[in-house]
């Protein structure tokens, strides 16, 4: 039985801090399995998945909470294999004019249709020919199985404002 290990990490950019967590995660026995990361106004920031038996991981938290005196700061919580969403899986791409709030408005709506937003990528961009500033989300969405059908997900999404255009690709 696989026990894993979610960890997040937080520290200023920086080159190392991948190489050092994941030196940390290998001498004490662990396998990286997959990770999202990114640099976020000057601080890194990711989350990972390592896989390592269960007697183990308090060993590994121990070790990587040595890196806290570098900057690094890693948090970890113990996870078991879950199945996968059931129900139609597929890529979404929102895009509209950007305005604070946007982001709790999109989630809102997917929770209460019931949607599991698997992964998550938001970003504002230039629009192309004029000044304004557009709201990108990329999302991986698995649809409840109650019914819920992709016309009737874009429907309600591009309700929540005019200029909101959705796509989606299957997965």
């Amino acid at each position: 039985m696989n026990h894993y290990l979610a960890l997040t990490i937080i520290a200023d950019d920086r080159p190392g801090i991948v190489e050092k967590v994941a030196d940390m995660v290998a001498s004490n026995g662990g396998n990286w399995l997959e990770s999202n990361m990114s640099r976020l106004a000057g601080k890194f920031a990711g989350i990972l998945l390592v896989d390592i038996a269960e007697d183990k991981q308090a060993t590994l938290l121990a070790a990587l909470n040595t890196l806290e005196a570098q900057g690094i700061r890693v948090s970890g919580e113990a996870s078991k294999a879950t199945e996968p969403a059931t129900g139609e899986h597929l890529g979404l791409t929102v895009v509209g004019n950007d305005r604070p709030g946007i982001v709790g408005e999109l989630s809102s709506l997917l929770a209460k249709l019931h949607v599991n937003v698997e992964e998550l990528c938001t970003n504002c961009e230039d629009a192309p020919m004029s000044s304004e500033i557009l709201f990108r989300a990329t999302a991986k969405v698995s649809l409840p199985q109650s019914g819920l059908n992709r016309e009737q997900l874009q429907d309600a999404l591009e309700a929540l404002s005019d200029d909101l255009m959705v796509e989606f690709e299957g997965i």
